[in-house]
């Protein structure tokens, strides 16, 4: 394993010498540099772990250097202890406010700089430790979703396929019985659109660019997300549009906004344990909300009064094909929802409704940050 590098910089060779003596001694690699600039170019070079700057030198002085290194991305990350013979309070408080991690005060005691350095590279490792261990969580939950994805692909576009040849050696089998013949062709070409249906949300879910926006009319976009909503499943459920905002105007994907709504109105219908015929309400409710630096959001609230959230899948409920329901060529609605939101720089959120069911929150930016090409 390297040992980690040390950059010491200081105008005076003696204190470089001494530091450089005892961290050596500790098995740690030094760098030295005595002036602001030289410091600048071997941090370049040399990527040091952790940097020694003295505050007090000619030219450019450690505040200076301090400032510019935590300007770059690459750098800002080095610690940096200053060394120093200010001792008052707002000396110190300079050094911090542009960027330091610690101060020691001259005369340097070795001892104690050596404890303040070995400090600091405990809690780099510490963080280089979490990072990789961030980057391996990521990459084993992508790795978990891509087995998600493709072992429900599997089973959905399977159990499709064996109802189009169930249907299908049920119209072979009855030629002369033109009804029946009808009923199978029609249950194959069900299942053929579920399958095409599969097919077009993987698409989307491929799909990371920003969409084209409009201006879109609050009141008018709620209306025909119900309408797509009820088209799309042969519904005529009714669901309840409580929008107190009216025909608000707002930045958005007509296509994607409709697509977004009538997944998560799906989803509510789909809650319920009823029969076909039962009641489902479900009602839609909006209000605007600051984020932050005061962007304010449309929040769409939905509301159903279902089973709710499985405490099963509570934490893996916008994973794909993760559901409670049995039916063939489901899980992915809200896969969609929260990735195609997301596309607008929106949000899905998902909770416990008072008093039984599901409310799921929609954010949605009022205004789109000039984008080239954004605006169509």
């Amino acid at each position: 394993m390297t040992a980690p590098t040390i950059l010491i910089v200081d105008d005076q060779p003696i204190n470089v010498q001494l530091l450089k003596r005892k961290l050596e001694r500790e098995g740690l690699q030094v760098v030295p540099a005595y002036s602001g600039l030289e410091a600048l170019e071997l941090v370049a070079q040399s990527k040091p772990d952790l940097i020694l700057l003295d505050v007090m030198m000619p030219d450019m002085d450690g505040i200076e250097v301090c400032r510019r290194l935590q300007e770059s991305a690459e750098t800002r990350a080095i610690p940096i202890i200053f060394v120093t013979a200010r001792t008052s309070k707002e000396g110190k408080l300079e050094g911090l406010r542009v960027g330091a991690v610690d101060y020691i005060t001259k005369p340097i005691d070795l001892d104690e700089t050596l404890a303040r350095v070995q400090t600091q590279l405990r809690f780099l490792a510490i963080n280089r430790d979490m990072i990789a261990l961030q980057r391996r969580l990521v990459d084993a939950r992508r790795a978990a979703t891509i087995g998600a994805v493709t072992q429900g692909i599997a089973h959905n576009l399977n159990n499709l396929l064996g109802v189009v040849m169930g249907h299908l050696d049920l119209i072979k089998a009855y030629p002369d019985k033109p009804d029946q013949v009808k009923k199978n062709a029609q249950q194959v070409d069900n299942a053929v659109a579920r399958i095409v249906s599969i097919i077009k949300q993987l698409s989307l879910l491929v799909v990371r660019t920003h969409p084209p926006y409009t201006k879109g009319n609050l009141q008018h976009l709620l209306e025909s997300s119900v309408q797509r909503f009820q088209n799309d499943n042969n519904l005529t459920g009714a669901v309840t549009i409580d929008n107190p905002l009216g025909e608000l105007k707002f930045d958005t994907n007509y296509e994607v906004f409709e697509e977004v709504v009538s997944k998560v109105l799906i989803n509510a219908w789909e809650s319920y344990d009823a029969k076909p015929a039962d009641a489902r309400p479900i009602s839609i409710h909006t209000s605007l909300v600051e984020r932050s630096a005061g962007n304010q959001f449309l929040q769409i609230r939905i509301d159903d009064s279902g089973r709710g959230i499985d405490h099963e899948i509570r934490d893996r409920v916008f994973e794909p094909f993760v559901s409670t329901k049995q039916t063939v060529g489901v899980g992915m609605g809200l896969t969609i929802a929260r990735h195609a939101l997301r596309n607008l720089d929106g949000e899905v959120t998902l909770t416990d409704r008072k008093g039984g069911g599901t409310s799921v929150i929609l954010l949605h930016p009022l205004e789109q940050k000039s984008r080239k090409g954004a605006h169509a």
